[in-house]
């Protein structure tokens, strides 16, 4: 058994469980890094030593656990099928990885929609994509796979599919008026042949918004911003506004499809510094008591 065919087989067994197409997409993409580096590695003599050059490369802690799990995975696949007798990707542990939630002033957010040309179709999908993300914090892979059936302008909702979230759950998001005016105008801005099997974003030619291409267009107005904006940054943008707005952090964890608190928690503990500084400057304290009295001094123990 060659490793290719190994994939492909292992990719179907995937798709059976009902993963994710995004989940499916890093399995091929990291298994096959691996092994076009390390073409002659799929057998126990040589797998060790190419998994332990592999994971040695000088790279951020998030990549590193991006590589660790999809071929940890995949030689597991690969043990019970009896092409490999050993794993040597089990006993590594995970890094550390950075916390990845970006933190964006509002104002940024007001300049940034002001970019998108609304008179080219382009334009007003990126300008409807950027207001649907920071009304509902959807992800990108979600709302890329957004029909027109999915959206129901009269009850200002978004239906997200089961098979199109990546925890496979299915939601309903609520969205404002000015989401629902945006989205509206896209919809009328479709020719009338593309039918509702076209995804709602879209590109010019009817072809499915990819990552790669809304991140590219994500640059372009980080460009003239100034700013670096990824498109994951505006449903960090999102969940961080709902929390400062008095949004429940248990409606908070439903709207961005957790399946805990684990993630959601990082948000909260974001806001939570928030309410430091806010209280810091607003405490009655500040009015009531002479600001001698307000100055930190508190003596240490004998």
């Amino acid at each position: 058994m060659e490793w290719k065919s190994a994939l492909k087989l292992f990719l179907g067994y995937k798709k059976a469980q009902n993963v994710s197409a995004r989940t499916l997409q890093d399995y091929e993409y990291f298994v096959s890094q691996f092994f076009k580096r390390f073409p002659n590695a799929f057998n126990d003599e040589k797998l060790k030593s190419a998994a332990y050059e592999y994971l040695s490369d000088d790279m951020k802690p998030a990549t590193y656990n991006l590589r660790l799990n999809n071929l940890r995975v995949f030689i597991n696949f690969c043990i019970k099928e009896g092409y490999i007798s050993k794993n040597p990707f089990k006993d590594f542990k995970h890094r550390k990885a950075d916390n990845r939630i970006v933190q964006i002033d509002a104002d940024i957010f007001k300049k940034l929609l002001k970019l998108p040309n609304l008179k080219t179709f382009a334009g007003l999908r990126d300008y409807a994509l950027i207001l649907l993300t920071l009304d509902t914090g959807i992800r990108p892979s979600e709302a890329f796979s957004l029909l027109i059936d999915n959206i129901n302008l009269d009850a200002m909702e978004v239906y997200v599919r089961s098979e199109e979230a990546k925890t496979r759950i299915k939601r309903t998001l609520p969205i404002s008026y000015v989401t629902v005016n945006a989205l509206q105008k896209l919809i009328n801005a479709r020719p009338k042949d593309w039918g509702k099997n076209i995804p709602l974003f879209c590109t010019e030619y009817g072809t499915k918004l990819n990552r790669h291409r809304w991140a590219d267009r994500m640059r372009r107005y980080s460009e003239e911003l100034g700013i670096k904006i990824m498109p994951y940054s505006l449903r960090h943008g999102f969940a961080l506004q709902f929390l400062r707005n008095g949004g429940n952090a248990f409606a908070l964890q439903r709207l961005l499809g957790h399946t805990d608190m684990a993630m959601t928690k990082r948000y909260v503990a974001l806001t939570d510094d928030d309410l430091r500084e806010q209280h810091k400057e607003s405490s009655p304290l500040n009015i009531i008591l002479p600001k001698k009295q307000r100055i930190r001094n508190i003596k240490p123990r004998d």
